[in-house]
């Protein structure tokens, strides 16, 4: 499987990368958060760690530690207004379950 853009989140993560000196990409994980368990982490990569996986998307590089790539692979990234602010949308099929506010999710296979 993948990690993928959509092209509205291909045009922000080239803006991203563009205006900022040194950046290799978009780093792309999950950490412990929220009421389900995990949350989705963008940022933007500056390094290469070793044991990263990486995928590339018309020129975009997206690095994934080897922690956070069973819960996120095979997710689509979106960017998209939401109200009166801008986001990533994460649709990621290995989540089984969401809080309420959206802001973590559940996977059964790696839930502890």
């Amino acid at each position: 499987m993948a990690v993928t853009l959509t092209p509205a989140a291909v045009e922000r993560v080239r803006r991203f990368v563009e205006q900022t000196p040194g950046v290799l990409g978009l780093r792309f994980g999950v950490s412990r958060a929220g009421c389900s368990g995990w949350g989705h982490q963008t940022s933007l990569a500056r390094e290469r760690k070793d044991d990263d996986t990486v995928f590339e998307q018309d020129g975009i590089r997206i690095f994934i530690d080897p922690q956070s790539l069973p819960l996120v692979d095979g997710t689509r990234i979106d960017f998209a207004r939401q109200g009166l602010g801008e986001t990533f949308v994460f649709d990621n099929p290995n989540a089984t379950a969401a809080c309420g506010c959206g802001e973590s999710f559940t996977v059964t296979a790696h839930s502890g």
